[in-house]
Order: C-alpha cells, then sequence, then structure tokens
C-alpha cells in the first residue's frame, strides 16, 4: 500500500511540475530523422537529469533499463505510468546481460531507448560500460543530451539529482549522433566512453547558461538573471 501510494504522489507531482516547464528543446530533428528512417536510437544524460526527459518522452513508448533494486521498483512504476516501456536488470554481471540482451534485441528492431550510463549507482558523471556495450552490439547512435532547469532543487543523493520548481525554465539539448565501431577493443571502447562523457557534459553546460546559470568551471554553477537566447 505504502509503495503505490509514494509512487502514485510521486508520478502526479512529477507530471503537474512538467506541464508548468517552460521548455526549449534543441536539436530533436536528429532524433526525429533517425527514428524517421527506423533506426534504433540510445539517447544518454547523466542519472540526476532524467526527471525531465521522463515527462517529456510521456506516452511514446519509448524504453529505459531499470535495475531490480526497491529504488528501482518506485522508478519503474513511475516510468509506467509516464507510459515508458520498462526492462529490468540487476547490478549483477547475469542480471545485466540479460537486460542488455534484451535492449540490443529491441534497438535493432528500431526502437528508441533512454539510457543514464552514470547509473544506477555512479560514479556520477562517469560513463559505465553499459551504453557503449548497446550501442555497439546493436550498430545504433548514441545521441547524448544535456538538461537543465532554473530554479531547481538538488538532492543530497550521489548523483545530484535535479528537481525543477513549479513554472521553471528548462533546457534539452541534443548533440550529434555519436555511432561505436562494432571492431572496438576495451581501449577504444574506454576512449569513446570518454567522448560520450565529454559531449554530455558540453551540452548540459549549454543547457545551464540556456536557463541562467553561469558556468564557473569544473562543477561549478552560479545563478545568473539573464535568460540567454539561441
Amino acid at each position: 500500500m505504502k509503495f503505490r501510494l509514494v509512487s502514485f504522489l510521486a508520478y502526479w507531482a512529477a507530471r503537474l511540475v512538467a506541464r508548468t516547464l517552460r521548455l526549449r528543446v534543441v536539436g530533436e530533428e536528429r532524433v526525429h530523422a533517425l527514428q524517421g528512417a527506423g533506426k534504433g536510437v540510445i539517447l544518454v544524460t547523466w542519472h540526476g537529469r532524467t526527471l525531465i526527459p521522463v515527462a517529456r518522452f510521456r506516452g511514446r513508448g519509448y524504453w529505459a533499463v531499470i535495475s531490480t533494486s526497491r529504488d528501482g521498483e518506485y522508478q519503474n512504476c513511475i516510468f509506467r505510468r509516464f507510459g515508458w516501456q520498462t526492462v529490468r536488470g540487476s547490478t549483477s554481471a547475469r542480471g545485466a546481460v540479460q537486460a542488455a540482451l534484451t535492449m540490443v534485441r529491441h534497438l535493432k528492431g528500431g526502437t528508441t531507448l533512454a539510457f543514464t550510463p552514470d547509473g544506477p549507482r555512479g560514479p556520477s558523471h562517469q560513463v559505465q560500460p553499459g551504453a557503449i556495450f548497446l550501442a555497439q552490439k546493436s550498430g545504433c547512435p548514441i545521441i547524448p543530451a544535456g538538461i537543465s532547469a532554473r530554479p531547481r532543487k538538488l538532492t543530497h543523493a550521489w548523483d545530484h539529482y535535479l528537481i525543477p520548481l513549479p513554472f521553471a525554465r528548462a533546457a534539452l539539448i541534443y548533440g550529434e549522433p555519436i555511432t561505436i565501431p562494432m571492431d572496438a577493443d576495451a581501449d577504444e571502447q574506454r576512449r569513446w566512453a570518454e567522448r560520450v562523457g565529454a559531449a554530455i557534459d558540453a551540452l548540459e553546460s549549454e543547457a545551464e547558461r540556456m536557463v541562467g546559470i553561469a558556468v564557473m568551471g569544473e562543477g561549478a554553477r552560479q545563478d545568473s538573471t539573464e535568460w540567454r537566447r539561441a
């Protein structure tokens, strides 16, 4: 009973806040072009920035990989309420492989997957092997995305989860597609992971500036009264 109540309240709180956001979206035509060609797409952003895209992609049938942990149970229920399709994968090697192979099949069939490459446990803003594996095995491109909002609340969790306040300005910026060579070895995979992480960071910094948060340096942010328009 408690689980259902908490997930129900969290869903409606997220939905109501999302309806009030003044959201600017940049570069979404890149996603639409790939989808229109029948290709699978892997959308990636950091774990702490998922609230806005969860609501933004409501009812589109996008897929997400969600852990089998207790926190994952809440997340899975919320995603499902927003019209997402989910595949559950534990943090064990066996559970992760099973979830990955399931998603590779779906991606080859032309589905869109939203993935947090630093989840489910971190470290924050560090790309783990999962996204690279999925892109390499499926042959589908990764599209990095940067997300921000102001005013907002940043939690004290490991991912500093961003919760936009009602009527906040928000930005969602898509980058260029990144294709991982199917024959990339372990060293090349690490370099591609660094490239994907750098792309997300750069897009997130641009999203911060777009909503009026001045980027001062590595990990530093400062509110600004200026609303920057592209």
